[in-house]
């Protein structure tokens, strides 16, 4: 046991505490499923003018493309890539085998999403916690993972602890292992941003910017009472015991996620409101890319706001049916603000969804305000004509689709009353490409076949936000 800062902390003396991580899991599986985008960029997310990234592949990744950004700033960043509406079906059922895979080597298994999950090796049958052992175990586990999802690939981190697992599973992406060793966690750490630790955010990495912490090393040089002036009681205490690696938390089994949110506090007090609605604008872009990573959607949309003299105001409004969107979750936000008084300053602002789904609606990563054609818009690189990817017909980029005669592909792009199709799958080679009217009688939407038996496997394994 250790006791500092006001609180007494188990430090494991062994690295039994695994975190997995999928690569570039929602662009990995569409990859694997299409083999004409097999090395190529790949964006999945919004594919409309208010879209948000989702995920972007490693290719992508080169350009600058990344989670959470617009889809507007991605298709700026990387034109040739292929942008894709993605489809939950088969994330979730690759997200099944790997949790399936983690829960017989340790009955507590923590989803924190789709892609990742810690485990407790404490819990597992191995015959000891020494380094030699639980390495042997991840290796074969990442070789397990992607036998098992034809393909994918995870990086694997271990340590004495959630926080240097997560970390450690960072370290050699993709598709890497990293065991930190017991006793050489602040050796570790010490040389990294202090934006590793979990809970910093931009605003609280500029405060201690200022205060002039910037590395893990110099913040565990200040004292706990410092921390606490420059970031307030909760956080500057916990600064105070990440940047020692002291961390209990315990890997919980079952988790349930209630809400989605995004706040952010200013040094100077808002008073713009177009400041205001534009700051919210984002923070719904931010919400609705962790709802989509995670495969949740909510109905009540909700924000907060602390004025100047602290008084925390709150407002909501609930919708008929969930959405993930972020130009509905935005428009909303921006309405609740409307009746509030600001004029004396705001402090804290903040949107948040809850009255959660673990499903989403059929047109995944849609854009609420998306009416149709929105001008040249590629859903993948290739000599055919240009096709806007949405249309009010319902085909999306990146879907499932069925031919009569030539069988199973996806949609390449369409628009002007036409879908383009691309006849391949994950296990022939990439196909050709044919265009059809968009009522053509021969093409279906394909779904998957789902035995019954595995539907209560596969809905179980959405995990919650990290």
């Amino acid at each position: 046991m250790w006791a500092g800062a006001g609180t007494v902390r188990r430090v494991r003396t062994q690295a039994s505490i695994l975190h997995l991580d999928l690569d570039a899991f929602f662009a990995a599986v569409e990859q694997r499923d299409k083999p004409s985008l097999r090395g190529k960029p790949v964006v999945v997310g919004g594919t409309g003018g208010r879209g948000v990234v989702a995920t972007a592949s490693y290719e992508a990744r080169i350009y600058g493309v990344r989670s959470a950004m617009s889809t507007r700033e991605a298709r700026a960043r990387c034109p040739h890539a292929a942008f894709l509406s993605g489809r939950f079906h088969a994330y979730r059922e690759a997200s099944a085998q790997v949790m399936s895979l983690l829960r017989a080597v340790s009955p507590l298994v923590e989803p924190l999403s789709l892609d990742e999950a810690f485990v407790d090796l404490e819990r597992s049958d191995l015959p000891d916690l020494e380094v030699e052992t639980v390495t042997a175990l991840a290796a074969e586990l990442r070789r397990r993972v992607t036998e098992v999802t034809d393909g994918l690939t995870a990086s694997v981190g271990l340590g004495t602890s959630k926080f240097i697992a997560k970390v450690a599973s960072e370290i050699d992406k993709p598709d890497g292992l990293t065991v930190v060793v017991p006793g050489t966690e602040q050796e570790l750490l010490r040389p990294m941003h202090v934006s590793v630790i979990p809970g910093v955010g931009p605003a609280t990495s500029e405060r201690l910017r200022r205060a002039g912490i910037h590395t893990v090393a110099e913040l565990e040089s200040v004292s706990a009472d410092e921390l606490v002036r420059l970031v307030g009681k909760a956080q500057g205490t916990s600064l105070w015991h990440l940047a020692r690696a002291l961390d209990d938390r315990p890997v919980v089994a079952e988790r349930e996620t209630k809400s989605v949110s995004v706040e952010g506090t200013y040094d100077t007090d808002l008073t713009d409101r177009t400041l205001m609605e534009g700051l919210l604008t984002r923070q719904a872009s931010e919400v609705a890319a962790r709802l989509i990573k995670h495969g949740l959607s909510g109905r009540t949309i909700s924000i907060k706001v602390r004025l100047h003299d602290f008084t925390t105001l709150s407002r909501s409004t609930t919708l008929t049916s969930p959405t993930d969107a972020a130009s509905v979750i935005a428009r909303l936000a921006r309405s609740l603000l409307v009746d509030l008084d600001t004029s004396g300053g705001v402090r804290l602002l903040g949107v948040g969804v809850s009255g959660l789904a673990d499903w989403i609606q059929d047109d995944l990563f849609a854009d609420a305000e998306d009416a149709g054609p929105d001008g040249p818009d590629l859903a993948a690189p290739g000599p055919e004509p240009e096709l806007p990817t949405r249309h009010r017909s319902g085909w999306s980029p990146g879907m499932d689709v069925v031919h009569a005669e030539l069988g199973r592909g996806w949609v390449w792009g369409s628009g002007r009353g036409v879908v383009t199709v691309r006849f391949e799958t994950a296990d022939s080679p990439a196909g050709p490409v044919r265009s059809y009217a968009v009522d053509d009688p021969d093409l279906s939407v394909w779904e998957p076949q789902e035995p019954a038996s595995e539907s209560a496997t596969t809905s179980g394994t959405t995990g919650s936000p990290g």
